[in-house]
């Protein structure tokens, strides 16, 4: 417990690039999770096919196989040498934003069809009945699935250790079990602490969002939500 203070002084060396790396991926995840979602209801065949190419792709394949071709053999081929953060969350957010797409495609697929023959009869565009009446009930349905998924992103941080990225897991791993290898135990502990304190942080953010999303739309939260509005206001 001596080198505790020094172990805990490392691993936060790391955690800037940890959290960036989040949270870049998880913008980028919404971004394509909407994008591919919308896409795989297209009415055009070549849309849905483009797409489902994207998502089954790199639902298929390995997550690390993918930071190396990106880092390692995209050089090689056209020339460009991206820096390891950013090939990092290109990674996670290409990766995630495909689990993410099928989030949100079965989130506005599950909308009753009801709402969809209302909004036709108030003489809404498509775009329109997409923005004002879908989107906003499928949000409500889709948040508790993207918690989790970008939890799992978070996890995924990790694998940016391989391409020297100094974030937690590389702080550990390659800067204190070398130097304070009778404290393995200890290193790794505090390593799991911090993410752990990280995907708290992500769950009470996405318990307000759905609790907001809910009063949007008129219903009521869920337990979950409730009970993460309640640990976000003590937290402020």
């Amino acid at each position: 417990m001596d080198n505790l203070p020094r172990i805990v002084e490392v691993l936060l060396e790391g955690l800037p690039e940890t959290v960036i790396a989040a949270v870049g991926g998880i913008a980028l995840t919404i971004v394509l999770s909407f994008v591919a979602g919308l896409a795989l209801l297209s009415r055009s065949r070549v849309v849905r096919g483009v797409t489902r190419v994207y998502v089954e792709a790199f639902r298929g394949t390995s997550e690390v196989v993918q930071l190396f071709w990106l880092y390692f053999v995209l050089p090689i081929l056209v020339g460009i040498q991206l820096v390891p953060l950013f090939a990092g969350v290109l990674v996670l957010g290409l990766n995630h934003g495909a689990y993410g797409a099928e989030i949100v495609r079965g989130a506005v697929q599950s909308v009753p069809r009801a709402q969809y023959e209302g909004a036709i009869a108030l003489n809404l565009s498509p775009a329109q009945r997409m923005r004002r009446v879908i989107l906003p009930q499928a949000v409500v349905e889709m948040l508790p699935p993207l918690n989790n998924l970008f939890i799992q992103l978070l996890k995924s941080t990790a694998i940016l250790s391989l391409i020297t990225v100094p974030e937690v897991t590389r702080q550990g791993r390659e800067v204190l079990v070398p130097n304070f290898g009778p404290d393995i135990v200890l290193i790794f502990a505090a390593m799991l602490v911090i993410y752990l304190v990280l995907a708290v942080l992500i769950t009470v953010a996405m318990r307000l969002a759905e609790r907001v999303a809910a009063a949007k739309v008129g219903r009521r939260p869920s337990e979950e939500a409730r009970l993460g509005a309640t640990l976000g206001a003590g937290a402020t």
